[in-house]
């Protein structure tokens, strides 16, 4: 089976343009993103996508710590982001790296948020994160809580 099977995909439908659903999503990311979903040692202070290909995807800890998630690989307002994930299925740093992009399509006065998270086979642990992120706390929750962001 090839890794693109065995991606997983969620969508949502928010009641907002594109830009706005881009902006929550990226520049307001921490809005929604729940406050136990984090790595580094420290209680989580705030969830960062640096706005630019190349730049960071990290938590910062209330201690000033930061723990690097992934990487921005595009960075397409309001149509597109892709992102690296550099973690593995025990929730631990990986050297290796799985993929997140996620588009962003009007349909009439709103925008369809679609995710794929693939490229399991790159993590330690691979198909314990897709069951994890495809599972009831993963990308389905996730979109929950930031459509409600969204408002």
């Amino acid at each position: 089976m090839e890794a693109t099977e065995q991606a997983v995909r969620r969508d949502i439908t928010v009641n907002a343009p594109p830009e706005r659903a881009f902006a929550v999503f990226t520049d307001r990311m921490d809005t929604w993103w729940p406050r136990s979903y984090k790595i580094g040692a420290a209680d989580l202070d705030k969830v960062v996508v640096e706005p630019r290909e190349g730049g960071r995807w990290y938590e910062l800890g209330v201690d000033g710590s930061e723990c690097v998630w992934g990487e921005v690989l595009a960075y397409d307002p309001p149509n597109r982001l892709v992102l690296t994930w550099c973690i593995a299925g025990d929730w631990q740093l990986d050297e290796g790296a799985s993929e997140i992009e996620v588009t962003f399509t009007p349909v009439g006065d709103s925008t369809r948020v679609a995710i794929e998270h693939r490229h399991f086979e790159r993590l330690r642990l691979g198909d314990a994160m897709r069951e994890q992120v495809g599972g009831e706390g993963g990308w389905g929750g996730l979109l929950a809580a930031y459509s409600d962001a969204v408002g």
